[in-house]
């Protein structure tokens, strides 16, 4: 996700490469680019601009300190304003003083309404909640049979008839899912065709009647403006407390995710980033930014290498990273951890050192090649890198099947991987955001 503005505004701080400080002519170029792949990213012209004018206001003027350069100032000032322009804070969901919750999902055809209610029975049901699904669309008979299948491999149990009596329906598998004492209920709706249609009014309807405790209106990420254009129209219709980006995985441009905020109003609370029903993340604005930015997500990442491992890995990897012993053999167990937690290129592009890699040929090869330069060296070897010399580097090469420049890579990505780790947990330990280990985050 984000690749195609990633690369552009990647190319862009190369303008600012090299100047002793920032100046109104320089910034202007910078700023003038940074237009440009918003633009590019399918990002609304008024808010491309008001967003660039605010950066270039803030830019100019701004004095260097020592220990950063002007293009690290630069990439700071755009960090804090994509902050802003995508909600500043990560909107949990509303729960009902009394249960049960509920929650409409809405939306138009083929956005991913029923998967996505499948994926947040999941995520609740993961979060120690008694999750409830309904399946509301009578007029796709496949819709119902479809979250059926979903509710079943999730281990959530479903409400479903054969009527057109949407209202009934809906009422009677309430009443239901409180004799079940389920805590949240969740309605998958009809899909619209557009939202100007007879079935918006009595999605409306239905909405007065039940009066939900929010409403969620999934998005398909990947048609940029035009789902700003949807949120709008459905806002005017029914009462839209959250939007949901589905498919975001595959949008390359980030213009809805750009946009929603500045143009609706409304927050960003889900994302999904893949088709398995354990691919949906919250929002956090402060992470995708620094995705953006080229910068990783580790928060993220450590969250969801944290759903893989057991505590008693995880309490002996703490200890090796308080005596700074991380080697090679935790390096490939990680990695092989990696393989079980997702899409792979989403998962490297959070990581500073390996999102270089997210636009590579990246597959079941390219972890084996990983794990056969790594079980080609010896046991001190894997435990004492600092010994890899040219000799031995060419021995692990020819036994890997690999380069003495992969092996290279290798051990340069290493070494990122143990510093990260590293300041990390210091942070983590000191009860501090561990982006501030890197001195544009550090608090003045």
């Amino acid at each position: 996700m984000f690749e195609a503005i990633t690369e552009r505004l990647t190319e862009t701080f190369r303008v600012l490469s090299g100047k002793a400080r920032l100046t109104e002519a320089n910034i202007a170029d910078a700023v003038k680019e940074v237009r440009r792949a918003l633009l590019e990213a399918d990002v609304n012209y008024k808010v491309a601009k008001e967003f660039t004018d605010r950066v270039k206001e803030l830019a100019i003027g701004q004095e260097v300190i020592k220990s950063v350069t002007p293009t690290q100032l630069f990439v700071k000032i755009l960090y804090d304003e994509l902050v802003c322009l995508l909600g500043e804070k990560q909107e949990p969901l509303r729960f009902a003083p009394l249960p049960p919750t509920i929650y409409m999902i809405v939306g138009l055809n083929g956005a991913g309404k029923t998967t996505f209610s499948a994926k947040l029975a999941l995520y609740l049901k993961n979060q120690g909640k008694a999750p409830y699904l309904i399946a509301a669309d009578v007029y796709r008979p496949a819709a119902a049979e479809q979250l059926a299948v979903l509710a079943e491999k999730i281990g959530v149990p479903l409400y479903r008839e054969d009527t057109s009596d949407v209202e009934g329906l809906v009422r009677r598998g309430i009443e239901t899912a409180k004799k079940q004492a389920r805590e949240v209920i969740i309605i998958d709706t009809a899909g619209r065709q557009t939202p100007d249609t007879d079935l918006m009014e009595e999605l409306a309807r239905l909405c007065k009647a039940l009066q939900p405790t929010e409403v969620l209106l999934v998005l398909d990420a990947m048609t940029g403006q035009d789902a700003v254009t949807t949120a709008q129209a459905f806002s005017q219709t029914v009462p839209v407390t959250g939007v949901i980006l589905s498919k975001l995985d595959g949008d390359a441009r980030g213009g809805a995710a750009l946009s929603l905020r500045a143009s609706t109003g409304l927050p960003i609370k889900f994302i999904g980033t893949g088709e398995k029903p354990e691919d949906l993340s919250p929002f956090y604005p402060d992470r995708i930014a620094s995705r953006i930015l080229g910068m990783g997500d580790i928060i993220s990442f450590v969250e969801k290498a944290q759903a893989q491992f057991d505590a008693e890995k995880a309490a002996k990897l703490q200890k090796k990273l308080e005596k700074n012993k991380f080697d090679l053999e935790d390096m490939l167990e990680q990695l092989r951890t990696i393989r079980k937690m997702g899409n792979i290129k989403d998962l490297l592009a959070m990581i500073p050192g390996f999102a270089h890699l997210k636009d590579a040929d990246i597959d079941e090869k390219t972890f084996k090649h990983i794990e056969a330069i790594i079980l080609s060296m010896t046991p001190e070897e894997r435990r004492n890198p600092a010994i890899i010399n040219g000799s031995r580097r060419r021995r692990i090469a020819m036994g890997s099947g690999t380069s003495v420049q992969q092996v290279n890579q290798l051990l340069r990505e290493f070494e990122q991987m143990k510093k990260l780790l590293r300041s990390f947990q210091k942070f983590q330990a000191q009860g501090r955001d561990p982006r501030q280990a890197h001195p544009l985050f550090r608090k003045k």
